[in-house]
């Protein structure tokens, strides 16, 4: 039983999870913007925001923790240097999720995830 249990399994075991949703973090702090799953825009939008705020300290350790979870180089370049500076009088909701809908071939509910 999963009592208390958080987070979405999303049809896959552990390890493939966890990277699909480093990498969905990495491509939302590179384009800024990507059209997704409900589901996955979910479970994700928790790890943006954590990225965001560790890159608006600035300092070496924050660097070394996104280096350590963000898969991309540019990911962890831009967090620091472009989005650090523009939220860095934000406390907090980085990211909005706009749902788009249903997807043509198996039904599933669509969302773009931005940051704001």
């Amino acid at each position: 039983m999963r009592h208390g249990v958080k987070g979405k399994i999303l049809g896959r075991k552990k390890e493939p999870r966890e990277m699909m949703l480093r990498n969905l973090a990495s491509s939302i702090l590179i384009y800024e913007k990507i059209k997704t799953t409900k589901a996955k825009a979910k479970a994700v939008k928790p790890l943006v925001e954590k990225m965001i705020t560790v890159a608006k300290k600035g300092d070496l350790t924050a660097r070394r923790r996104l280096i350590e979870i963000l898969p991309q180089k540019m990911a962890v370049k831009k967090a620091m240097e472009v989005l650090a500076e523009r939220y860095k009088d934000r406390k907090g909701g980085y990211a909005r999720i706009v749902k788009l809908g249903v997807r043509q071939g198996d039904g599933a509910e669509m969302a773009v995830i931005e940051l704001v």
